[in-house]
């Protein structure tokens, strides 16, 4: 399996990005969301991927974030969800955006995703919601860059989720305090 990439972005266009890692040109499909979040062309890069392997070709997706990468993980799974579908959801909608869509079952705000029916939308709610489980809670500010850097760091979303519990979200501590709490708390518990 193949984590990430972390190379020179060579090339970027629609829907896809090439990165040069030890002379070896990687053609990685991303999202929208991630293709804003590129660097310029010749600038290092790092990709979260994932591999989907078919009969006719290996394709490799990748994600500016963990979070993408395990909501698209999530979404493969449900049925009538494709790595192509997957990716124009992400594309679409942001993961707080695509997780509040999911806590409240709102389907119509599910298929503004293009190629995404009214029943492909019921079945990604349903199953997401309990897929999901607690992790519906969207954050925001310094919160949010704690949950991110310790999704970097390789913790799963329950493992952050564990480690956050009881932060508190008063917003007078700052991001670098919050994260040595959290990170103390790892593997607690």
């Amino acid at each position: 399996m193949i984590a990430f990439l972390e190379g020179k972005l060579a090339e970027k266009g629609a829907g896809r990005a090439v990165v040069s890692v030890g002379g070896t040109g990687y053609e990685v499909m991303i999202p929208a969301s991630t293709a804003g979040k590129l660097p310029a062309v010749g600038k290092p890069a790092r990709l979260f991927t994932r591999l989907h392997v078919r009969d006719d070709a290996m394709v490799l997706y990748g994600f500016a974030t963990q979070d993408e990468r395990e909501l698209f993980d999530l979404l493969v799974k449900v049925s009538g969800v494709g790595p192509k579908v997957a990716l124009a959801f992400l594309s679409a909608l942001s993961p707080g955006a695509l997780r509040r869509a999911v806590a409240a079952g709102d389907v119509a705000a599910l298929t503004i995703v293009p190629g995404v029916g009214k029943k492909v939308a019921q079945r990604v709610a349903l199953d997401l919601k309990d897929r999901l489980d607690g992790g519906l809670i969207v954050l925001e500010g310094p919160l949010a860059d704690v949950r991110e850097a310790l999704l970097s760091l390789g913790l799963s979303a329950q493992e952050a989720s564990d480690a956050m519990a009881g932060l508190p979200a008063d917003g007078r501590r700052g991001t670098e305090e919050l994260l040595r709490e959290a990170l103390q708390r790892v593997g607690r518990g």
